[in-house]
């Protein structure tokens, strides 16, 4: 019996405590099932779909956490609050570490128990939001940027999940190849106009009069070639998502006129008088920096600040390398069963290779990358030699001697293997190749701490001290 605010099992060998949770909870607005028996509770869980359960820690059959683990086991996903007598907290902890969300010590007040169930389900929501919406794009959109395991697009997904139902304006900032207009596709399909248009339009690419006319449609006769009247695409996209890219690049004249779209939800077509109403959600992305643009003259600081409303600041590739690996796989079978071919994996050196790279082309040169290394593969491993070829050795002209050189790369292998594995020694040894203690001793040599890795970017330089 789902409800809007959940539906709750609650498990307790007291009836009496039983019918006051029930009548607690009901009066909040949940559906509740209840159950004093084990048995009962297991049978619940595998016919319905529950949002939470709240299990007592001692049960007439069963201890509270083995039943967690029963539940668990047909419903993974299931939170679990367990209650406990005063004096049994430390089972309680006991029952945190094997899967309980939280616990609340009898005799409790009816207000926390509600407040503690509002703080699970709205952390289910967006958990499984954030799911949702990775599905939404695996199944949509091939998932190219969007596959993940890094916090940086971790935070970037939630921001999504949140703002998704909203219609501010969003304005996605990141360098080129970094999927922007994955990410505008991705708030279009998890808000309520996916089923209307999605248009979108790269400000750059066309000519300011083709742009315009693009933009907000035109009359016959309103320019030379104007045969027939079209709508623009504010028109087409009515009731749905417009998409401009490369918002940087618009010329000043247009920016004006959009501004007034922003402002007055209307637009005017080329040649016409007639202003038509537009229902619109609008998403902008660039890849300049437009605090500079706007100092320099080039781009209307009114309308930056009513573009400006939801930032989303999208990682380079190279801030989130232990994204590659799994970027990289992803490639190996899109390419591969494009191409007819069976590829397993990468050498240990080709992921080397990858991951020492800084990807100035972000997703999109990994994904080239890996295209062509399938087209040019004879084997069912892809080879160091298959990625990454001399081009991508660049040079500023001057030649270091090779004893610097090699300290230089080799204390900068070393802080990108730290970066990748979040200052796991283990992990990093294992995927360089050697034994922990010679990684050890490397780390000495060049005075850089592990521990500096498991916190951020300004621990990390901190703790990497200067170069050699």
């Amino acid at each position: 019996m789902p409800t809007a605010a959940g539906t709750i099992l609650v498990v307790d060998d007291d009836r009496n405590l039983l019918e006051l949770i029930r009548m607690r909870l009901e009066s909040s607005g949940f559906g509740v099932v209840t159950t004093h028996r084990e048995t009962d509770a297991k049978a619940a869980v595998a016919g319905d779909a529950f949002d939470l359960a709240i299990v007592d820690l001692q049960l007439t059959d069963q201890d509270g956490i083995s039943l967690m683990e029963d539940l668990h086991r047909i419903s993974p996903d299931l939170p679990v609050i367990i209650l406990t007598a005063h004096g049994s907290i430390e089972s309680a902890v006991e029952a945190m570490k094997r899967g309980a969300v939280t616990y609340l010590t009898k005799p409790f007040d009816a207000r926390e128990l509600v407040l503690h169930i509002g703080r699970v389900l709205e952390q289910r929501r967006l958990a499984s939001e954030v799911t949702r919406l990775k599905g939404l794009l695996a199944e949509r959109f091939g998932f190219e940027s969007i596959v993940a395991r890094s916090e940086a697009m971790s935070r970037v997904l939630d921001v999504v999940s949140r703002i998704a139902e909203t219609d501010s304006t969003v304005f996605i900032h990141g360098e080129s190849g970094t999927g922007k207009e994955l990410i505008a596709r991705a708030l279009h399909l998890a808000s309520g106009r996916k089923e209307q248009p999605f248009v979108a339009v790269n400000c750059a690419a066309l000519p300011e009069t083709l742009l315009e006319s693009e933009l907000f449609g035109h009359e016959k006769g309103a320019f030379t070639g104007a045969t027939r009247s079209s709508r623009g695409l504010f028109a087409r996209a009515h009731g749905g998502t417009i998409f401009l890219d490369e918002i940087g690049d618009m010329p000043l004249g247009i920016q004006a006129k959009f501004l007034r779209v922003l402002q007055e939800r209307q637009v005017t077509p080329l040649g016409g008088e007639q202003p038509q109403a537009v229902d619109v959600r609008i998403i902008v992305a660039t890849n300049k920096d437009l605090d500079k643009q706007v100092a320099q003259g080039l781009f209307r600081e009114d309308l930056y600040y009513r573009i400006h409303v939801i930032p989303i600041l999208l990682p380079a590739l190279r801030e989130r390398k232990e994204d590659i690996p799994i970027l990289a796989d992803h490639f190996l079978k899109k390419y591969g069963k494009q191409m007819n071919k069976t590829v397993k994996g990468l050498a240990p050196k080709a992921l080397q290779r990858l991951m020492l790279h800084d990807w100035p082309g972000n997703v999109r040169e990994l994904e080239n990358t890996i295209e062509y290394a399938v087209a040019m593969t004879r084997d069912d491993v892809i080879s160091e030699e298959s990625v990454l070829p001399a081009r991508a050795g660049r040079s500023d002209g001057t030649v270091k001697p090779l004893k610097e050189a090699k300290e230089a790369f080799e204390k900068e292998y070393l802080v990108n293997l730290l970066r990748i594995t979040r200052g796991n020694v283990a992990s990093a040894a294992e995927l360089a190749g050697k034994y922990r203690a010679d990684l050890y001793a490397l780390l000495k040599k060049y005075e850089i701490s592990p521990a500096g890795f498991k916190q951020g970017p300004q621990q990390e330089k901190d703790e990497a001290g200067s170069d050699p």
